[in-house]
């Protein structure tokens, strides 16, 4: 099988607009992200974030490179303010050179991030008899 770049989402929130608080939900994103898909650092083609507009105090991919993501090329934007949309938003689309299908593909969606992909939760979770991270 030929290797191919996929998209693999993920998205958190965090309860404060503070450093510590953006930072480590990136942190705590970008390693499940990476555990659930198994990818190798040097796999990762790019990363792009994005976060709400009530998220100023720190660039997520600050937590990437604390991570030692120290040659992945990265960028970040502020989301578009969509009246009603979920606050206090980090998400990150990364381009992984894989041989895995597109529907092998793990996306992550954890805290109040699970609400924006609901189709993709564990049917224990959905049930509400489960804890855990959203794939």
């Amino acid at each position: 099988m030929a290797t191919k770049v996929r998209g693999v989402r993920g998205a958190t929130t965090c309860e404060r607009d503070c450093e510590a608080d953006i930072l480590a939900a990136t942190g705590e994103l970008l390693a499940e992200v990476v555990a659930a898909n198994g990818i190798d650092r040097g796999d990762i083609g790019s990363a792009i974030f994005t976060v709400t507009a009530d998220l100023t105090a720190a660039f997520p991919a600050k937590a990437a490179r604390e991570l030692g993501w120290t040659h992945v090329p990265m960028v970040c934007a502020q989301e578009i303010p969509v009246p009603g949309s979920l606050r206090r938003c980090i998400r990150v689309m990364l381009q992984w050179n894989t041989e895995c299908a597109q529907d092998q593909i793990q996306h992550v969606y954890l805290r109040g991030a699970r609400d924006l992909r609901p189709d993709l939760l564990p049917l224990a979770v959905q049930e509400g008899s489960g804890e855990g991270g959203s794939r």
